[in-house]
């Protein structure tokens, strides 16, 4: 382990941004245990206030942000320097992303259905860092041997093969599929060749003249939505907390 961390991790320089994800994804768990906490009024911790406006934890992850990101800029990529500026930026970018849904929206939806969002690209972003991270790229490795060279040459390759059966699989609206499928291979391809979601630019381009293939695909969908929807909230409720009841709706005076 200590052998392969430092020969695709530690050599071709990888290791700000190994503690960059890394502090990214701790910052981003130790902020939803922190703010579940707050809203269920237990341990020591409150909502920040200034002046009586609430400073939201985007605001210091900005803040964290720009100064690891320039930081980093200056640092290089070796030293204490660019190592505490990619934590920086790791913490940075956890408190930012953790509150996504709130700059997309313009609005405090942090514990609505509109939340998730928050948590989606979260993931999102931890996958495609730690697909970075782990690549075998070969660059910056140095006395690679002719076997090693042509493993992670065929690796680049598979990546990129990958790569687009997700883009094919994200044209299809099979937004999940197209986000894990380019760590697992398999899920990308199951993705490209299933039919595609109702709506999706590839069902507009291509199934525009084929009435039984948007039939199917609209079925497929429904059936698929009624069985994995639960399973898929529930996890995100239990990634990122369970969101609020949205409010009654009064019934319409005549």
């Amino acid at each position: 382990m200590g052998h392969w961390l430092y020969r695709n991790v530690v050599e071709p320089g990888k290791l700000p941004l190994l503690l960059a994800l890394t502090a990214f994804v701790v910052t981003f768990l130790v902020t939803r245990v922190v703010t579940r906490l707050i809203r269920a009024g237990k341990g020591p911790f409150g909502n920040v206030s200034a002046g009586g406006v609430h400073i939201h934890h985007v605001v210091p992850g900005v803040l964290l942000t720009v100064i690891g990101g320039f930081g980093g800029v200056a640092a290089g990529r070796t030293g204490f320097g660019a190592y505490l500026c990619a934590v920086l930026f790791g913490v940075g970018v956890g408190l930012v992303l953790d509150e996504f849904a709130l700059i997309l929206h313009l609005d405090d939806v942090y514990w609505s259905d509109a939340g998730r969002q928050s948590v989606e690209v979260v993931v999102l972003t931890a996958a495609l860092v730690g697909l970075l991270l782990v690549g075998f790229v070969p660059f910056g490795v140095n006395d690679m041997s002719q076997q090693e060279i042509d493993d992670r040459g065929t690796l680049v390759l598979n990546i990129g093969v990958n790569f687009l059966f997700s883009l094919i699989a994200l044209s299809k609206g099979k937004t999940r599929l197209a986000i894990f499928g380019v760590i697992v291979p398999v899920v990308a391809l199951v993705g490209a060749i299933r039919l595609a979601r109702p709506g999706s630019y590839w069902a507009r381009r291509f199934y525009r003249n084929r009435p039984r293939a948007r039939a199917r695909s609209a079925l497929r969908a429904y059936r698929h939505d009624r069985r994995w929807a639960r399973r898929g909230r529930a996890l995100q409720e239990w990634i990122g907390g369970k969101p609020d009841p949205s409010p009654a709706r009064l019934p319409e005076r005549r």
